[in-house]
């Protein structure tokens, strides 16, 4: 497999865990979102909405979108799952994972970002208070719901899934921008937990090769 991502996507970070936690080989394809590669070459005649990140399998298929390409592993390679067996619990995973990769991450990515300062001409002061209120609005939220019974040492029992996979990343990118995240214990230590595996540790963008170059 083939796995064309950037260090900084909070995207690709999340696929980098899932295929760790799985310990499936994979290359590892730069495309470099601040030198605009997402908008050519072999990877833009394969992605049609140029985003980051796209998984190519081994015969050649391409797959878009980050919990998509997890769900498609966690099928074909079930072990360690990062689903829960029961309905209720991956109905669960899948929300915990969505309020990170639908409501909190779409509207903060790069290329909103670059939106707000290179179009509108927002001060770098208020793009960052952008983030911030959207970030904030969305971990008060997830917090909460990390106070139900079914959290463990993770946040859905006690082995990392899907859920997990998205609230690292973005915990990263928050802490880049300097977001308060006291208010936040629970999350907080699954994150911890988290970052302890070495699924994690070694996914994040500072083991990434563009971080390392």
């Amino acid at each position: 497999m083939r796995l064309y991502n950037y260090y900084r996507s909070s995207a690709s970070f999340r696929v980098r865990i899932v295929l760790a936690l799985k310990g499936l080989p994979y290359d590892y394809e730069v495309v470099h979102l601040q030198k605009g590669e997402q908008h050519r070459g072999e990877f833009a005649t394969h992605s049609a909405d140029h985003l980051v990140p796209m998984l190519q399998l081994d015969e050649g298929t391409h797959l878009l979108q980050s919990l998509a390409i997890c769900e498609y592993l966690d099928e074909v390679h079930p072990q360690p799952p990062v689903m829960p067996a029961d309905a209720l619990g991956r109905a669960r995973v899948r929300a915990l994972a969505q309020m990170v990769a639908c409501d909190i991450h779409p509207i903060n990515n790069l290329r909103v970002l670059n939106y707000l300062v290179k179009t509108l001409d927002v001060s770098e002061d208020d793009k960052n208070a952008w983030y911030a209120h959207w970030v904030t609005l969305g971990l008060d939220a997830l917090e909460r719901r990390l106070h139900e019974a079914q959290t463990g040492r993770f946040c859905h029992g006690d082995s990392p899934t899907l859920a997990d996979a998205c609230l690292v990343p973005q915990i990263f990118n928050a802490q880049r921008f300097h977001v308060p995240l006291q208010p936040y214990p629970r999350t907080m230590q699954i994150f911890d937990a988290c970052m302890a595996l070495p699924a994690f540790a070694d996914s994040q963008p500072s083991a990434c090769p563009e971080a390392t170059a």
